[in-house]
């Protein structure tokens, strides 16, 4: 696939990756449940997708695909066919490099700013994947800056994602928003996709969802 071209200028291509930095740019705008959240990761930009960009472009480079115009990367879409066995890897190959840069945070976790609960979470990263996700054990993650918003791409881009899957057999599909992100859970919905569960200790909480696929 050499691109996906798609309304207005758009395309959809595979993740390369001398895109990582631009697609770690797109998790940090989208960081604060879809809205800019950069104030809230001053001291290290590279946190956030570090922990939920990074991984895909390493261990799932085939389901890892980038969204962009002509001024330049503005979207991600990014999938693991098993999750099983995806967690496994990001637990025994990438996570330590980033245990040994950055170490788990002491003090009272009340006094934590969001970085140092990342870095908490690079040491203590526990994979929410229990029995009742099983029929669905791929699980995909998808965001896009504001300029790509609005036009229908999302819709296209998970529908390009879930017939991928689907023809490498994959029985099901879930993933994981904040409950704070209303919009994107409506979005969500409209494709088809039910809640499973929702889990977390601190707001905001996460909500899970599912599809079946074909």
């Amino acid at each position: 696939m050499n691109g996906l071209h798609l309304d207005a200028g758009f395309v959809l291509r595979p993740a390369r990756a001398a895109d990582q930095a631009a697609s770690y740019e797109v998790c940090l705008k989208t960081g604060d449940s879809g809205r800019d959240g950069t104030h809230l990761y001053p001291e290290d930009p590279a946190a956030l997708g570090n922990l939920y960009v990074g991984p895909y472009f390493s261990l799932e480079p085939d389901l890892a695909f980038v969204l962009e115009d002509d001024a330049g990367v503005c979207g991600y879409l990014l999938g693991a066919l098993d999750s099983a066995r995806f967690y496994q890897r990001l637990l025994a190959e990438w996570l330590p490099p980033l245990r040994a840069r950055h170490p788990d945070p002491g003090g009272d976790p009340a006094r934590w700013a969001p970085t140092q609960w990342l870095y908490h979470e690079f040491h203590h990263y526990a994979p929410h994947y229990p029995p009742a996700f099983h029929a669905f054990p791929s699980h995909l993650h998808i965001d896009l800056l504001p300029r790509a918003q609005g036009r229908g791409l999302g819709r296209r881009l998970i529908e390009h994602l879930l017939a991928l899957l689907a023809a490498r057999g994959s029985p099901g599909v879930h993933l994981g928003l904040s409950a704070a992100n209303e919009r994107a859970y409506r979005f969500y919905h409209r494709l088809g996709f039910t809640e499973l569960e929702r889990s977390g200790e601190r707001a905001p909480r996460t909500v899970y969802m599912s599809r079946a696929l074909p």
